[in-house]
């Protein structure tokens, strides 16, 4: 799926569309999704697919035109592939959560996508909303890797061009706020910035925060090139309240690389309310080490 997004981007692929939230939708959240359903309708038949997109949106005129082109991309990897079957994936096990489910972000960040910047493949495994398999495709990281994690098993990394050699990641052991690297967003949308340069300057961070689009983000902390990460409500959109497919890999990353993820209010995020993190507000992950402090300062500003 990564060297599929990464195909159609160097391809320039890029035909959007604008759903009814205004988002860029592209050829590859379609294709991505569509391949890694028609994935996992072979490996796991019985679990549903929680994702981003639905088919819903190829039925009409101009949808239809992205569908021909979306099949006409997964020509090369399933052949044979029709417009029906591309619909039929996109929509795998009917998109309900269940004690056991897939969610998916096809592409994380298409934003960054369009730009050239980073994106992310974001795939995992809840059971009894517990985020047992977290995988995240970075095509545009280090070189394109691959980073996949297990509860209670370790997080490891393999690099695209090698994707049978994995090597485990760590979290930094940062014990001190004011060496910390601060990974946020690349848009200032996304985030209050307001806020965060309250953060900053309450934990006495001197280091320059590293901006970068979706949960590859979360890879740098797992790999310990980052210390602390905050996902806080825009100004601009009060109500939003986070999705799952936003999260729950980057969370499995992390965690299994011995950090720690929490919402600004210190509770462990919570996905077991369908599609939404309905009991949260915004996304605290640290190393751990300092993770405590970090709480305080978010209380004093927030």
């Amino acid at each position: 799926a990564s060297l599929l997004s990464k195909r159609i981007q160097n391809e320039m692929v890029v035909t959007t569309l604008t759903k009814e939230d205004h988002s860029p939708v592209t050829v590859a959240d379609f294709a991505v999704q569509a391949f890694l359903g028609y994935s996992l309708s072979k490996a796991f038949p019985e679990d549903p697919m929680v994702a981003e997109e639905n088919s819903n949106f190829l039925s009409d005129k101009e949808g239809k035109s992205i569908l021909k082109l979306v099949t006409q991309s997964l020509g090369p990897i399933v052949p044979g592939v029709t417009g029906d079957d591309v619909c039929n994936w996109i929509d795998h096990g009917g998109q309900s959560p269940s004690e056991r489910f897939w969610t998916l972000d096809p592409i994380d960040g298409t934003k960054g996508f369009l730009r050239g910047g980073q994106y992310a493949i974001a795939l995992a495994l809840l059971v009894n909303g517990k985020v047992q398999i977290g995988i995240l495709g970075c095509p545009n990281l280090d070189g394109g890797i691959l980073v996949v994690a297990a509860r209670k098993q370790g997080c490891w990394k393999a690099t695209l061009s090698d994707p049978q050699t994995f090597h485990q990641l760590q979290v930094s052991e940062c014990s001190d706020p004011h060496q910390a690297q601060i990974a946020c967003s690349f848009e200032s949308s996304h985030t209050n910035v307001t806020q965060l340069d309250g953060l900053t300057a309450t934990l006495g961070v001197k280091t320059e925060p590293v901006k970068m689009d979706s949960q590859a983000k979360y890879v740098l902390l797992a790999e310990g090139n980052g210390d602390l990460l905050f996902r806080l409500v825009s100004p601009q959109t009060p109500e939003y309240t986070e999705n799952i497919w936003d999260h729950a890999a980057g969370v499995a990353v992390i965690e299994a690389a011995g950090g720690t993820v929490t919402d600004v209010d210190g509770k462990p995020l919570d996905f077991t309310c369908g599609h939404l993190l309905k009991n949260n507000r915004g996304v605290v992950a640290t190393g751990g080490t300092i993770h405590a402090r970090v709480l305080e300062a978010v209380q004093k500003v927030i």
